[in-house]
């Protein structure tokens, strides 16, 4: 792999740092988005949660959990006071849960070290739990309309294309080229429309499929383009199928309610309340079935209908009373349908 110089000034020869800003810049004033929640007010604290919500999840899905989380949470005061359950409760159906435990422990950082207030400075953004090196530049881009280099999937996929750039978009050994290229082009000035530009064109755009050419303002400089190549842009290391692993649930259900146990936060859905897990599958025949899929695997669930082995993370949880808890979504689902009457065998 050629050194990142090389290919900086290649790209320089292709669009100065100053053109692109002033392309990205112009464009996203005029066909950019500008009016998502998180938009409107674009508080530090706005832009952490949205980040953070963002991180592997669609715009579409993240708008309604946004709106109930800064309704619930309107600060990161009241976020570091709040309880595990409820964090856990807001977030269910989100999923990669770590995500809402990096943001609690991200607003009680800045509530015992910043007196409230998130700073500005990329050298303490760094220091606080939860925020990595994305979330720092969209932090000063966003919010403080800083100088902030963010690089992701749309990022990557608009500089592989522009640029034909023979990195792997899906290797983490080749984050670095996307990372330096995207740093030498971040302006000084107005990067909070750059920024913005760069994920919207990316993702109205320069989409992964049937990417939207003519109507890129960057059409003239693209390599790609020019060669006829733009399928084959981002390079990808080919993944493995992910495995498929069997899960084995109990059903321990009375009229008191169905025993529940919260989840170690060293496993799959930490910290949250599910029904309890066997390490084997009981002999006879399950009771009900389902399947989820991980990024890494897919679950195959078989449910038993019988009295869960006991341990002391458990608690009998009337059924009326189980919106108060962080479920999988899942599992939720699932008991959502014994609450309503509507469980039968062999649900998929």
């Amino acid at each position: 792999m050629q050194p990142i110089e090389y290919y900086r000034g290649s790209a320089a020869k292709i669009i100065s740092p100053e053109l692109l800003a002033r392309v990205i810049i112009d464009w996203q004033a005029q066909h950019g988005r500008n009016d998502l929640p998180w938009q409107r007010e674009a508080t530090p604290y706005h832009v952490l949660v949205s980040e953070l919500m963002l991180q592997q999840t669609q715009v579409k899905t993240v708008i309604p959990y946004f709106e109930r989380w800064i309704a619930r949470f309107p600060d990161v005061c009241s976020l570091s006071a709040a309880s595990e359950d409820e964090v856990m409760q807001l977030w269910q159906g989100l999923g990669y849960y770590r995500r809402a435990r990096n943001l609690k422990a991200a607003a009680t950082t800045v509530v015992n070290q910043y007196a409230g207030k998130i700073p500005s400075s990329a050298a303490e953004l760094r220091e606080i739990p939860g925020i990595g090196p994305y979330t720092v530049g969209a932090i000063r881009a966003f919010a403080y309309d800083a100088p902030g280099a963010i690089v992701d999937g749309n990022v990557k996929r608009l500089f592989a294309r522009l640029f034909a750039l023979p990195f792997l978009v899906n290797k983490s050994s080749h984050d670095r080229y996307f990372w330096n290229l995207a740093e030498h082009f971040t302006p000084q000035l107005q990067n909070r429309r750059f920024a913005q530009g760069l994920l919207d064109l990316g993702a109205t755009v320069c989409k992964p499929k049937q990417p939207q050419c003519d109507d890129c303002p960057l059409q003239l400089n693209c390599q790609s383009l020019k060669g006829d190549q733009v399928s084959l842009y981002p390079k990808r290391e080919t993944k493995k199928s992910i495995p498929t692993r069997n899960g084995y649930f109990v059903l321990d259900l009375t009229p008191a309610g169905v025993v529940l146990e919260k989840r170690d936060a060293s496993s799959v859905w930490p910290n949250l309340w599910s029904l309890p897990e066997l390490q084997t599958s009981p002999t006879g025949k399950p009771f009900a079935e389902f399947k989820h899929t991980f990024s890494h695997y897919k679950l195959a669930a078989s449910i038993w209908r019988q009295p869960a082995p006991p341990k002391t993370a458990q608690q009998r949880i009337a059924l009326e009373d189980l919106a108060t808890l962080g479920l999988p979504a899942p599992i939720r689902k699932y008991l959502q349908k014994l609450e309503s009457g509507h469980v039968c065998q062999k649900q998929v």
